[in-house]
């Protein structure tokens, strides 16, 4: 008759058997399943059924990870020195691959993704990084899931998070863009004068070619300065209202 003891010890040994053939994955999850060392499928999701001491499943997580890149020290092509850190968003497509073509591709990824950011980014100037962050994105991202795809993986998005400039480089931008702004608001200015300048040879010429419109302009001219809070005024006689009485 079988004791207590016994069939306590029959029924632990039964519950680790059952767990080592019957296996459940979850939905997101693959199992990459080896019989005697050699690769013989994926399964998944769902109730697995492995044969003891003969096949081994490794799981794999099909979810998006985000990988945070770690600051990089990047030199510029016009030699500015500048710290830059993104972020990477990408996950497992294949998971055969996954196992199989790299030991671990959640480190393999991260250090491509800081020397492809290093190498990318290198390649451009400091206005580039600053004022083409979309593009820069979009070439990181293509590289990095051209790389990635013997490794089974899908690099979806590149965000390049930020780009840190040291204080004197700060400064000399501060002092460049108000140098552009003087520059903008000299031309703005100069383009004012020559609008000016031309509608005043205009009035001149229509002027000119009538001398009754130029007379009335000067007696117009009268009429607005003795409104004027003044008690002398000084101006200069035309000729030509003069010379009918120098005439006679």
């Amino acid at each position: 008759m079988i004791n207590f003891a016994t069939l306590a010890f029959l029924v632990v040994l039964l519950l680790i058997v059952a767990t080592q053939i019957f296996k459940v994955l979850n939905e997101y999850e693959r199992g990459v399943v080896f019989t005697f060392g050699r690769f013989t499928g994926v399964k998944g999701p769902g109730l697995i059924i492995l044969v003891p001491l003969v096949q081994r499943m490794v799981k794999v997580d099909l979810r998006v990870v985000v990988l945070d890149v770690p600051t990089q020290d990047v030199i510029s092509r016009d030699n500015v020195s500048v710290k830059v850190n993104a972020v990477v968003y990408f996950r497992i497509v294949d998971p055969e691959k996954a196992i199989i073509q790299v030991a671990n591709p959640f480190e393999a990824t991260s250090q491509l993704a800081q020397t492809t950011l290093r190498s990318v980014l290198g390649q451009h100037e400091l206005d580039e990084m600053l004022s083409q962050r979309e593009k820069l994105n979009i070439d990181i991202q293509k590289i990095l899931d051209q790389s990635t795809d013997a490794w089974g993986i899908k690099v979806a998005n590149v965000e390049i998070k930020h780009v840190d400039l040291n204080e004197s480089m700060i400064r000399a931008m501060a002092r460049q863009a108000e140098a552009e702004r003087t520059r903008r608001a000299k031309i703005i200015h100069a383009e004012g004068e020559k609008q000016a300048a031309t509608q005043l040879v205009e009035a001149a010429a229509a002027l000119s070619a009538e001398p009754k419109a130029l007379q009335l302009r000067y007696l117009q001219t009268l009429a607005d300065l003795s409104n004027e809070k003044t008690t002398t005024i000084v101006f200069p006689l035309p000729i030509d209202i003069i010379r009918p009485f120098l005439d006679k």
